[in-house]
Order: C-alpha cells, then sequence, then structure tokens
C-alpha cells in the first residue's frame, strides 16, 4: 500500500533560562554579575531525502519534538544551542503549513525549515548598567514554533508500466509491490493509476501501473490518454506485452501500437530506457514462449548500436526480455534485480526540471515598515488590556514575581510607548493591566 498522505505535529525547541549568578572568588567580596546566556532552542527541518518514496514512516510516529538549548550558568558561560532535528520526506513533498505557508518539495537535498527554535534568555551579566550594579534576574528562554503540517505526496514514479489493456500490468504491480489493484478478465479495469512501492532493502521505488492504452490514446480514444502525463516523469519503462492476447490479437501489433502511442505524445518517452515483460507464461507451452523470448531479444539486440561502436561496453545498453507469470511467480525476482539496477539513485534532468533550474534575475525585496505590533482596549472601568506577540514576548521572559524583573519589565513597556497610549485611553495609576491572560497593577 502507497501512503501518500500525513498528519505530523512538529515542535522546535525551547531556548534555555539565562542564568542569575555573581562572582564568588577569593579576596573578591563584592563580585559582579557574571550569569550566562542560554542556547537557542533546536530547529526541526524537513529534508528532501531521494531513498524515500512515500509517507509511510510517519504512520508510526507522528510527532516531532526537537530539544531545547541548555541553560546559562554561571562564570559567564551560556548554553549550547540545541541540535536541530531532521526529518525526511520523499521528493514531490508538498508541506501546508499550519500558517497556509505551503512548500513543495522536489531536489534531494532541499531544505525547510519549518518550526524555529525559541532564543535563549539572557542572563543578569546583561542588565548591568551604572543604574544597576547588581541585577538579581535573567530572562526565561521563549518557546519553539509548534503546529500540525499535512504532507501530500505527489508522486514522482520511478517506474511505469504500460500495455494494451488486459496485457497484465496489474497482476504484475500486485504481486511485485503488493499495491492491491482492480484484477478482471476483461478489459480497462485500472480506472486510474495504481501506485506500488518496490523495497530493495536500502532504497525504494515507486512503480507506476498505467491505465491500458490503446491506439489512438495520444489524440484522446480509450481510458488511458487521461493518464498519459503519469509516464512523463519516469525514469524506466516496463513495457507489459502478453505472450497470447485472449482477444486474439498479435502481440507485436501490440507492442508497435504502445511505442507508436508514447513517442506521439512525447517524444522524450520514445528515448526512456526499457523493459520488455513477456507476460502470462503460465498460459503457453515453454516452447513457444522461449521463441518469443529469443525474437524479442534478437529485436532489441538488433536496434542496439554494435558492441565495437561504444567507448565503454555497458550491459544496461542492452533491453532486456524477461519471461514472467503472477500466477506462479516465475522471472518476478529477476525483474526486481533488473529494476533496482536500473533506475539511477536520482534523475538529475528530471530533478532539475522539476525544480525549475534557472538563474534568478538580480532583484531586491522592499518589506513595509514594522508597525507598532501591539494593541491598547478598555475593558472595564479600572482594567485594561494590552495585546500583541511583541508584549507577550516581554512577559514570558521575566518572573513577574521578582521586583526587579518587574521593575525591568514596567520600563520597558514604558520606553515602548505602551505607559503613553494606556494613560491616553484613561489609564491611571493603579489601575489593572492584563497581558497574556496576566493581571497585573502598574504605577
Amino acid at each position: 500500500m502507497l501512503y501518500d498522505k500525513a498528519r505530523i505535529f512538529v515542535q522546535a525547541g525551547g531556548g534555555g533560562n539565562g542564568c542569575m549568578s555573581f562572582r564568588r572568588e577569593a579576596h573578591v567580596p563584592m563580585g559582579g554579575p557574571d550569569g550566562g546566556d542560554g542556547g537557542r532552542g533546536a530547529d526541526v527541518v524537513l529534508v528532501c531525502d531521494d531513498s524515500l518514496r512515500d509517507l509511510q514512516s510517519f504512520k508510526r510516529s507522528a510527532h516531532y519534538k526537537a530539544g531545547r538549548g541548555r541553560h546559562g550558568e554561571g562564570n559567564q558561560r551560556h548554553g549550547a544551542d540545541g541540535e536541530t532535528m531532521e526529518v525526511r520526506v520523499p521528493p514531490g513533498t508538498e508541506v501546508h503549513k499550519w500558517d497556509g505557508t505551503v512548500y513543495d518539495l522536489v531536489r534531494p537535498g532541499q531544505r525547510v525549515q519549518i518550526a524555529g527554535g525559541g532564543s535563549g534568555g539572557r542572563g543578569n551579566r546583561k542588565f548591568k548598567s551604572s543604574t544597576r550594579q547588581s541585577p538579581r534576574f535573567a530572562e526565561k528562554g521563549l518557546e519553539g514554533d509548534e503546529g500540525w503540517i499535512d504532507l501530500r505526496l505527489k508522486l514522482l514514479a520511478d517506474v511505469g508500466l504500460v500495455g494494451v489493456p488486459n496485457a497484465g500490468k496489474s497482476s504484475l504491480i500486485s504481486v511485485v509491490t503488493r499495491a492491491a489493484p482492480k484484477i478482471a478478465n476483461y478489459p480497462f479495469t485500472t480506472l486510474e493509476p495504481v501506485l506500488g512501492t518496490l523495497d530493495g532493502g536500502d532504497r525504494q521505488l515507486i512503480l507506476a501501473d498505467i491505465p491500458g492504452l490503446i491506439e489512438g490514446a495520444s489524440d484522446g480514444a480509450g481510458l488511458g490518454h487521461e493518464f498519459l502525463a503519469h509516464v512523463e516523469r519516469t525514469r524506466l519503462l516496463v513495457h507489459v506485452l502478453e505472450l497470447a492476447p485472449m482477444d486474439g490479437s498479435d502481440p507485436i501489433e501490440n507492442y508497435e501500437t504502445i511505442e507508436r502511442e508514447l513517442e506521439k505524445h512525447d517524444k522524450r518517452l520514445a528515448r526512456l530506457p526499457r523493459v520488455l515483460v513477456l507476460s502470462k507464461a503460465d498460459l503457453v507451452p515453454a516452447d513457444v514462449v522461449e521463441d518469443a523470448r529469443e525474437y524479442w531479444q534478437e529485436h532489441f539486440d538488433a536496434l542496439a548500436p554494435p558492441v565495437e561502436a561504444w567507448d565503454t561496453p555497458n550491459p544496461l545498453d542492452r533491453v532486456p526480455v524477461i519471461v514472467t507469470s503472477s500466477a506462479t511467480k516465475v522471472g518476478l525476482e529477476e525483474l526486481r534485480t533488473e529494476l533496482l539496477r536500473r533506475v539511477p539513485l536520482q534523475s538529475v534532468e528530471v530533478l532539475e526540471e522539476l525544480a525549475g533550474e534557472g538563474e534568478l534575475a538580480e532583484h531586491r525585496v522592499f518589506k513595509p515598515a514594522t508597525g507598532k505590533g501591539w494593541r491598547v482596549e478598555q475593558l472595564e472601568e479600572g482594567l485594561f488590556r494590552v495585546s500583541g506577540e511583541q508584549v507577550e514576548r516581554l512577559l514570558a521572559r521575566h518572573d513577574l514575581e521578582n521586583e526587579e524583573a518587574l521593575a525591568h519589565v514596567e520600563h520597558r513597556l514604558n520606553k515602548m510607548g505602551i505607559v503613553r497610549a494606556l494613560e491616553a485611553e484613561g489609564f491611571e495609576s493603579g489601575d489593572d493591566v492584563e497581558i497574556a491572560g496576566i493581571v497585573f497593577e502598574l504605577n
């Protein structure tokens, strides 16, 4: 079964707390503050990995939490930053973030920071000034980003199975990849592409069973014309040819029909590497099977360039002919081995095409000036509310039970112009102010 959707929860690491500490050494009776800063929390990064082919791993684990930064310590020792958590996804993964941002990971090695780690708090040494010689407070680290993200796989199939209707493609993909297509003894049982994952141990391949093609498919005839595009980005085509078609048609004509339609749709498909699979061998006498295999192998060898013309002989230039039977499992292991051997680990041409390679023209980015980022409103007589990320982060960084920390917060609110804005709304000394769900009294 192919897993092409997943929903996961990611949480970046929180920042480490700053340290409140004072220098304590022999013969230094009044050492100054020496608290170190907390480390930054770890980011969560999605990495496009070409060794993966579906989202199956996310069915087992849906929560990813990165480590937090270490707390600061005395003697000006800063906490270490958290180690970035990398979450691997297959090429073709479309990422929908909780804020509506969409990322498309196509090229192996692409990285997207999906959740940023929280910044570390400053130690008390950073708050020393001419008027505050011995600050007895430090900042807390902030929490990292977190939220649910949706992963949707728009598959880049490695291998496409093509052939006339009822050639045996569905049976073949069902036993090679454990996909579960509809199988019946009549044409057009496959009405949409069926995808399966071939597991090779250290790597995976995606096989796509394309609905049966008929003559004129490239011009809109039959069902297959809607799905020809699904083979455009494949790296290898497996042409499945029934040895003795039950409708009495000629296998050679069937082969030529499909190849002709593929070339008419896209000339690139005619240049893709091929593997010819002679299917349903269990329904044909052994001598007929062998004659057919020899005929097709001689046919492809005659089309290949002579060995003398090769700069370096390459066995992969030869189109293999493999006799298979989905019922008796004949030739299936040979086919698996051949597919894993012939499909490269990554296709540079396809990936560059998908990634939209090309140098961008030099440009400048103009951003609007940042607003004040907070809002003041009066809730009732003697109670006001200040909302906004900037002020909420300020309160999250400090222990409001600490008198010095509270005085520092009030000083920062005054510098930000919030006190003036409150007074403009009718605030008087001693009134309550609510910020981030915390109500306290401002003087």
